[in-house]
């Protein structure tokens, strides 16, 4: 491996990916590095992991989506198909097993030097498209949870086979949460779950799918600038949807008088017990409104535009939580798992340059840092609600290498 390079790419999924397509296109030498191999992002998800976005929003640079089933949502296996297929259509300059370790300028002059796992290399430009969702979050009552019940991320969950027998507890129920939720559910568990305040949104409205809706209001497109809270947006939790079996709304009520059993947040850990908040009632409430904000939202589109959607009456799920006790008894009620949807957080300390907010967050304008020569691309909400998706990443790293090329070129 040579020890320099004009431009270095960290990071080797879908947005590494697009950036190296839109640099071949150009014929610009390159580099992706990836410490694990091309559709690991994907391939380590649960076994019946499934995209909450249509099929034919798949649309990586060179490569839209080219299967049978263009309203379907493609499963864990297929999306690491689509992935490979991809790399393959272009054949990136690409090495696998190969850890970034730190960045740091390089002396006296305007590079880059990159210490990785297989040796030191040096770049002019670099892209980094390593995502936020790096590392698990674990609550910090995860050690005193009593002898016999086992203690897992999502990350880590694949099918209900894989646990031991008996309940399984839930911890959060943002996107993943209710995915493994009802897998498990579905797979004859008895599940409990621990709802936080993530939001719902319908999977389709007044005929449409709710991405098309994104597409048809701006939504999906409108720079993240002008989204109503901003940059917040990029660490808001993804409200709950799902594509299993051609795509369902996801309703904690409905899950409720299906079986699962809901609960307040866990606020903690006694002899055995997890302590409970007592509010249960009152997030549900708040998750259906934020269906019903997005709802209101599209009947308003319709409405200003003078569409001819018809019109659609939904009711809520009749079911209302009661009043439970402040703790539950994981020995009572067989709970031998407890898995952690509980999201994760990011560390970029490995990147020793002056160009990250208080909070460790990188800063940049649409991918393009205050550095010359580094950039991003991938990360959610980068730019638009598609710039962490197969929608809209391809969009973002041309951008990006558009600004690179013209710094390469001046």
């Amino acid at each position: 491996m040579d020890s320099f390079l004009d431009t270095i790419v960290v990071g080797g999924g879908q947005a590494g990916l697009s950036v190296s397509w839109h640099l071949t296109q150009a014929g610009k030498e390159h580099l992706v590095l990836d410490r694990g191999e091309i559709g690991d992002t994907w391939r380590n998800r649960w076994d019946s992991f499934c995209l909450v976005s249509p099929n034919r929003l798949c649309r990586l640079p060179g490569f839209p989506y080219d299967g049978n089933d263009p309203d379907g949502f493609m499963l864990r296996d297929e999306i690491v198909d689509y992935i490979k297929r991809y790399a393959a259509s272009f054949n990136p300059p690409y090495r696998a097993g190969v850890e970034v370790q730190r960045i740091t300028a390089a002396e006296d002059t305007n590079q880059f030097t990159l210490t990785t796992s297989d040796g030191v290399l040096t770049a002019r430009n670099i892209v980094i498209t390593v995502g936020t969702h790096q590392h698990p979050n674990f609550p910090e009552w995860d050690e005193d949870l009593p002898d016999g019940v086992t203690g897992m991320h999502t990350r880590d969950y694949r099918n209900a086979e894989g646990l031991a027998d008996g309940a399984v507890f839930i911890v959060g129920s943002g996107q993943s949460g209710c995915q493994v939720a009802e897998d498990l559910h579905l797979s004859g568990r008895k599940v409990h779950l621990a709802v936080g305040n993530a939001g719902r949104i319908p999977r389709r409205y007044r005929g449409r799918d709710i991405f098309d809706w994104d597409l048809a209001t701006g939504y999906m497109t409108m720079p993240v600038e002008q989204h109503p809270i901003g940059t917040a947006i990029r660490f808001k939790a993804h409200p709950h949807l799902s594509g299993r079996d051609g795509g369902r709304t996801i309703d904690l009520r409905r899950m409720a008088l299906d079986g699962i059993q809901l609960h307040g947040k866990v606020l903690g850990i006694e002899e055995g017990c997890f302590r409970l908040s007592s509010d249960l009632a009152e997030t549900l409430v708040g998750i259906d409104e934020v269906c019903r904000d997005e709802m209101a939202g599209i009947d308003k589109f319709i409405e200003e535009n003078g569409l001819d959607d018809p019109m659609e009456e939904v009711s809520l799920v009749d079911w209302l939580p009661e009043p439970e006790p402040a703790l539950l008894d994981l020995s009572d009620a067989d709970v031998l798992t407890v898995i952690y949807a509980t999201g994760f957080h990011f560390d970029f300390s490995w990147i020793d340059l002056p160009v990250f907010d208080e909070r460790g967050y990188p800063r940049y304008a649409r991918g393009v840092t205050e550095i010359p020569g580094l950039y991003y691309c991938g990360l959610h909400w980068m730019h638009t609600q598609g710039s962490g998706l197969f929608y809209g990443v391809g969009e973002d790293a041309k951008y990006v290498v558009a600004h690179l090329l013209n710094r390469i070129d001046s």
